[in-house]
């Protein structure tokens, strides 16, 4: 910490917990699921725990269904909204 103590706290969110607030998953648990698939990255690098944090700019990599997803974080939910409101959280990459 500074000595003036301008350090800001950056917001983050739990990766299962985003992927439900964005409906990319129904349930933690599904999202769990899709995240222990080992096929999961953040900013490129493999995802190992459900409970890592996102924070806004991150780049998410995905497998749903058999569609791969690369979404860049814009802002964070505060809870799950609907799905037309969700679109308004994240933008597709790719």
């Amino acid at each position: 910490m500074t000595e003036g103590g301008d350090a800001q706290e950056v917001e983050t969110i739990r990766l299962d917990r985003l992927l439900v607030y964005l409906r990319f998953a129904r349930t933690r648990s599904a999202a769990c699921k899709i995240i222990e698939r080992q096929s999961f990255r953040r900013n490129r690098l493999h995802v190992k725990r459900v409970s890592e944090n996102v924070v806004v700019g991150d780049v998410l990599t995905f497998m749903q269904g058999d569609t791969v997803r690369v979404i860049e974080v814009l802002s964070l939910p505060d809870r799950r909204t609907s799905a037309a409101a969700a679109k308004d959280y994240f933008r597709e990459l790719g």
